[in-house]
């Protein structure tokens, strides 16, 4: 019999974990129904991966790429590509969005409360790079004999410290922006020049020494370097997994203390 008081019947406590469970399980749905964010996470990848596997320029071997063809160096770029559409073009535009239509300020009334509506967020993107990235491994491996990472326990440790990173920035845009289509702007902007320092439209490995230094520093860049080294068979560069870490502590912390639930 549930519990009662002189003031009547005490309301069960809501398991924190179906609850959190369910929630995701909504999010999740409103995601794949609004075919954009599968779309540009999962299918744009895939979709780069196979244009450049079936050019024969992306497929010969290269001196100046350490003997690599171009679609070897392509592959953890593709990998990362669905961290930084999630974390630029997805997260900061849905939480933007909930916060401008009233839906935190709302749910603050509830048990559930918004920080559980932000790890649902966090759970169901997650989930999304985890396909994302399993894809483009598998499709390379099995359609152009591009070798899976070597070095499996330090391509993860770089996928986790990539994740926290990405998202970390892509919640401090949600925290700062006004409403839905600041963030998408912002979001953009981050995500083209991620991409550029990430190596999509000019291999790291090719750019001039400044250009270099600078896409170490970069979240994106560090994250691809780190994959790339894993996938050739060594241990991540530590200042990488430093790099990566930072970004997360970093903006984090500016994520928690600027945002804003209404």
């Amino acid at each position: 019999m549930p519990a009662t008081t002189s003031a009547g019947p005490v309301p069960p406590v809501p398991d924190r974990g179906a609850v959190l469970g369910r929630l995701a399980l909504t999010e999740l749905k409103l995601f794949v129904r609004d075919k954009a964010g599968p779309a540009f996470a999962i299918g744009l990848p895939l979709a780069l991966l196979i244009v450049f596997g079936n050019i024969p320029f992306y497929n010969q071997d290269r001196d100046n790429l350490g003997g690599y063809t171009l679609l070897d160096v392509y592959v953890p770029i593709l990998a990362a590509f669905s961290l930084a559409t999630l974390s630029f073009n997805v997260i900061p535009a849905v939480l933007a969005g909930y916060r401008e239509k009233g839906v935190l300020r709302r749910l603050r009334t509830t048990p559930v409360g918004p920080a559980r509506v932000l790890a649902a967020q966090l759970l169901v993107n997650l989930a999304t790079a985890a396909v994302s990235m399993t894809g483009v491994l598998l499709v390379a491996r099995l359609a152009f004999g591009v070798r899976l990472p070597r070095q499996l326990a330090g391509y993860l440790i770089g996928v986790v410290l990539a994740a926290l990173a990405l998202f970390a920035i892509g919640l401090f845009v949600a925290a700062v922006s006004r409403g839905a289509q600041a963030a998408n702007a912002a979001g953009v902007a981050l995500f083209y020049v991620m991409m550029f320092f990430a190596g999509l439209f000019l291999p790291i490995a090719a750019m001039p020494a400044p250009l270099k230094h600078i896409s170490r520093a970069a979240p994106l860049g560090a994250a691809v370097q780190a994959l790339t080294d894993a996938t050739e068979g060594h241990w991540p560069h530590p200042l990488q997994l430093v790099t990566l870490a930072g970004y997360a502590v970093v903006f984090g912390a500016a994520a928690v203390r600027s945002f804003r639930w209404e």
